[in-house]
């Protein structure tokens, strides 16, 4: 009898410090905002077929070795991300591919932010 007690016991202290890290993780993450470069745009990317993509409703690309970080801040796949329509902050290359990608939370997309339309080119 008391060995069932304590293995229960067990149980709800793993359930417990479970919970408790996954929490943490997930607070932690939502508190720091992340710092976009300066040069970053703002736009709005659907994946076509990897590496076609369109930004903002014009053609665009990724480059070799782009990087796409989802609003938890891991990296994402484009296949993934096929005819979804994400807002966004990225970065071209001195060729014109988009290379870096940060899909944004709810709370960074109402933060104003330049836009590709908006530049003398």
């Amino acid at each position: 009898m008391n060995r069932c007690a304590t293995l229960s016991f067990r149980r709800r202290l793993i359930a417990v410090a479970l919970l408790c890290a996954a929490g943490g993780t997930a607070l932690a993450q939502n508190v720091t905002p992340r710092d976009f470069p300066a040069s970053a745009l703002r736009g709005t990317l659907v994946v076509l077929q990897p590496p076609e993509i369109t930004m903002d409703g014009r053609p665009a690309r990724l480059s070799p070795g782009s990087r796409i970080r989802g609003a938890n801040n891991m990296m994402a796949l484009s296949a993934t991300l096929v005819n979804q329509e994400l807002t966004v902050n990225y970065t071209l290359e001195t060729s014109g591919l988009v290379h870096d990608v940060w899909i944004l939370t709810p709370a960074e997309a109402a933060l104003k932010r330049p836009r590709a339309s908006d530049r003398d080119f």
